[in-house]
C-alpha cells in the first residue's frame, strides 16, 4: 500500500515537494502519540549531491519527526485509518487518581550565611542545579536552622509546614 501524503505548512514555492507518512526501516511506525499530542515520521523528497568527484545528483529522501498538527496537517480526502500508529500507554487507575507525578525530593537555594530556601524540585523559582534534598533532610534543615525559610509559590510551606508543626491546627 503506497504511504498517505501529508501537507507540510511551507510557502507555496515548495507546493510541489510531496512528503509522505514512512515506516522506518527500524519498523518503528509513521506516527506515534507524545504527552504535546501527536508526531509523524516525514519523508521529505529531494536531491544531494552523488558524493564523488561528479556534479551529478541523485534523488535521497530526508526522514525527520513533525508535530501535528503544527508542522504537518492531513490532505483532505485522503484516508489516513492505515497507517500504523503507536500510542502511549493508558494511564493506570492510580495514576489517574494522584495526577501528574512531580520530581521527588527538595531543592535547596542558598545557605549562604545559614540562611536558604527550600523549594519543590519544579519550583520555577528554584536555581538550576541546585541541592537535592531527601524529605528528612528538607525538614531538618527547615526545624533546626531558623534562617531557613519554605517557598509560598510553589507548595513547599504548604506541604512541609503540617510535617513540622503537626496536624492539629488542621487544613482550612
Amino acid at each position: 500500500m503506497p504511504e498517505p501524503p501529508i501537507r507540510p505548512p511551507a510557502p507555496s514555492r515548495y507546493s510541489s515537494c510531496s512528503p509522505t507518512l514512512r515506516s522506518s526501516a527500524a519498523g518503528s511506525t509513521p506516527g506515534h502519540q507524545t504527552k504535546a499530542g501527536w508526531q509523524g515520521d516525514v519523508g521529505l523528497p529531494l536531491w544531494r549531491n552523488r558524493g564523488d568527484d561528479s556534479v551529478l545528483v541523485e534523488a535521497a529522501e530526508y526522514r525527520v519527526w513533525l508535530d501535528a498538527p503544527q508542522q504537518i496537517r492531513a490532505l483532505p480526502d485522503v484516508d489516513y485509518a492505515s497507517v500504523p500508529t503507536t500510542c502511549l500507554p493508558k494511564p493506570s487507575f492510580i495514576e489517574k487518581a494522584l495526577g501528574e507525578r512531580r520530581l521527588s525530593g527538595w531543592a535547596m537555594q542558598g545557605l549562604d550565611h545559614g540562611q536558604g530556601v527550600i523549594h519543590a524540585p519544579d519550583c520555577t523559582d528554584a536555581p538550576a542545579g541546585a541541592v537535592t534534598l531527601s524529605l528528612d533532610r528538607a525538614l531538618a534543615l527547615a526545624d533546626r536552622q531558623p534562617a531557613v525559610r519554605l517557598c509560598s509559590m510553589c507548595g513547599a510551606a504548604a506541604e512541609l509546614t503540617p510535617l513540622l508543626r503537626g496536624f492539629q491546627d488542621g487544613f482550612d
